[in-house]
Order: structure tokens, then C-alpha cells, then sequence
């Protein structure tokens, strides 16, 4: 496997643009000097033996230098033995409720906000595990089969929002339900199932779809967001906020549903948690996550990496090399050599 130790480096490389350039401006303006100063045609008559190709030929191996100097700085690498290792993984599904409810700010900045940051804490204490994605409203969507690809994980929960939702409500059943068919059948015991919601509607086939999950080996945590005070449900349209209103016209109070979410995970063989400190909260989590048994995976890995920097720098100091020997000139003497090369 391939690799630069020091890949930022490489940014460096961008230079090389603005210094052929600038190599370009120099020429031109001493072009544009030497006719100031008299007849053009004469000039070039008198410094007939100055080569403008083989100048341009100095500075390219100045720029080739210079590129395999930040080259070597950035040390590339090279894989040379690989190991086949054996880890601990589990199979986790995450259920982030999407609903409108999830706008309330009776948390600060609001609940997605708070539950997305949340999430991410998450996945960095679930490296090695494989991962899936369903966001739930008034259906379930799939996001993210399980898988290792924690980067577009992150991606997806950062982009969550209720317009991705094509119904309102708030049904947890569905995320159950279809959270079971991506876990599949296979060793049932290392599958966990984590619900990020308020709970807001009261639905007992959520229960129900708990508890049948769990007969299948799901073991299901749920994480309540909000508060039970509740507040109202920020909406905008045209510009403008307003708040969400029911068919009365009184503005809806979303709350915090903690007994539904705690029937849930009881049935589901897990435990609920309050999302009100969220670094207690993933401690406590991981440390549940941690007891589930967990299958045995093998895992490729580079365990020693050879370094080629120095023959890139010996490539750079033979270019400079040549650059100094290198003349623009064709049989001048060394007076008019050291005027023109000044």
C-alpha cells in the first residue's frame, strides 16, 4: 500500500504554478527593457549567443528540483508487509428521528442539532464496529446499509434535516421493523439497534416491535431528546418564522415522551438514556454496547511502512547540479556570461 506520511505537505506543490509564471513576467519585462534601451533588432544581434530555450531549461530544473524536494519532505511510503489481524466487531444500527418535533428548542440549539453532535461523538467510539443508518418521521428510510464507512456516516447524520422526511409523525415501530431486515440473520447475539428520538406519539407498536427484535437478538437502546416542559415547533415558510400550530389554531408543545421510550427499551432488552449530558451519556452507552457479545472478524492491515524520501533528495541535488552547470549561453565569454545570467 502506498502512502505519504505527511500528505498535507503536498499542498506545497500548488507553488510551482505561480513560480512558472512569475519566471514568465521576468522575461517579458526584461524583454520590454532591452527595447526601451534601443533598437530591439541590434540587441539581439549583439547577445546573439544567449539561448532563451535553454534559460527556460535552467528554471525547469530549478521547479523539478524544488517539486522533488516538497516530495521527499512529505516522506512517500510504502507497504511492505501486511498482517491479517483479529477483532472485536458488532453490527449497530442508529435511528435518528427526523420529525418536525425534533426542531423544538427546548434544548439548545434544538434537538437534530443536538442529537447530529451526539451522533458524532458516537461514531468516534465505534471504529471497528459496522454501522447502518435509518431515518424515521411518519415512515422509516433507509440511509446507510451496514457498513465500515464511517466517513459517509458522518456525512449523512450532518445532513439530516425533516424535509428529508415524505411524512410527519413520529413512527418508531417502522424503524424497527426495518432495521431488522438489515441486520440479517447471522449470529443474532452481536446486534444492537440505537433510537435517537423525543417519543413524542404514543404508539404501543413500537413496544411490540421491540420485543420482537429483541426475540431475534436486536437488543434496543433508545436515547430521549428534549425535555418533558416540551416547547413549541419552530416552522419557516416564505422567509418567516412561525410556530406550528394545530387545527384550532393553538400553537403545538412538543414534549418529551420518557415513559414511551423506556417501555421501548425495556421490551428491547436495552436501557433508555436522557440525552442532557451528552458525554455521560455515550460513556454509560459504549459501556452497554461494550458488554453484547461480538463476532470475531479478520481485518488486512500494513504493519511496516519503507520510507523513499531520500531518493527524491538525491534527484533534487542532481537537478541543482545540472542547473549550475547548465549555461544559456553558446560560446560567450564569461564577462558577458556573468551580465547576462545576473
Amino acid at each position: 500500500m502506498f502512502r505519504f506520511e505527511a500528505s498535507g505537505i503536498l499542498w506545497l506543490l500548488i507553488l510551482i504554478i505561480p513560480a512558472l509564471l512569475w519566471f514568465a513576467f521576468l522575461l517579458r519585462y526584461k524583454k520590454s527593457k532591452l527595447k526601451q534601451a534601443g533598437h530591439y533588432p541590434t540587441i539581439q544581434r549583439l547577445f546573439s549567443n544567449w539561448s532563451q530555450g535553454k534559460a527556460w531549461l535552467k528554471y525547469g530544473i530549478t521547479v523539478f528540483a524544488l517539486t522533488a524536494m516538497i516530495i521527499a519532505w512529505a516522506n512517500p511510503q510504502w507497504g511492505s508487509r501486511t498482517e491479517t489481524v483479529k477483532i472485536k466487531s458488532s453490527d449497530i444500527v442508529i435511528a435518528l428521528d427526523i420529525s418536525q418535533s425534533m426542531l423544538a428548542e427546548d434544548i439548545s440549539p434544538n434537538r437534530m442539532e443536538r442529537a447530529k453532535f451526539m451522533l458524532s461523538e458516537l461514531l468516534k467510539k465505534l471504529r471497528g464496529d459496522r454501522v447502518g443508518l435509518v431515518f424515521f418521521a411518519g415512515s422509516a428510510y433507509l440511509q446507510m446499509p451496514l457498513s465500515n464507512d464511517f466517513a459517509s456516516a458522518e456525512t449523512f447524520i450532518r445532513s439530516a434535516n425533516p424535509s428529508q422526511a415524505g411524512t410527519q409523525g413520529t413512527v418508531i415501530a417502522d424503524a424497527i421493523e426495518l432495521s431488522q431486515t438489515i441486520f440479517g440473520d447471522d449470529s443474532p447475539s452481536q446486534k444492537a439497534l440505537i433510537i435517537v428520538s423525543d417519543g413524542e406519539n404514543h404508539e404501543t407498536e413500537a413496544v411490540e416491535a421491540a420485543q420482537e427484535a429483541f426475540d431475534n437478538g436486536i437488543y434496543t437502546f433508545t436515547l430521549g431528546i428534549g425535555t418533558e416542559e416540551g416547547a413549541n415547533i419552530p416552522v419557516i415558510k416564505g422567509g418567516k418564522r412561525f410556530f406550528k400550530r394545530d387545527n384550532e389554531g393553538q400553537a403545538v408543545v412538543s414534549s418529551l415522551n420518557v415513559n414511551n421510550l423506556q417501555n421501548i427499551a425495556e421490551a428491547g432488552g436495552g436501557k433508555f438514556f436522557l440525552l442532557n449530558n451528552s458525554s455521560s451519556v455515550l460513556s454509560q452507552l459504549e459501556g452497554e454496547l461494550e458488554r453484547l457479545e461480538k463476532k470475531e472478524v479478520e481485518q488486512r492491515s500494513f504493519t511496516d511502512y519503507n520510507s523513499y524520501f531520500q531518493y527524491f533528495i538525491f534527484m533534487a541535488i542532481l537537478a541543482l547540479a545540472v542547473e549550475l552547470l547548465l549555461s544559456t549561453l553558446k560560446g560567450t565569454s564569461d564577462k558577458l556570461k556573468s551580465i547576462l545570467t545576473r
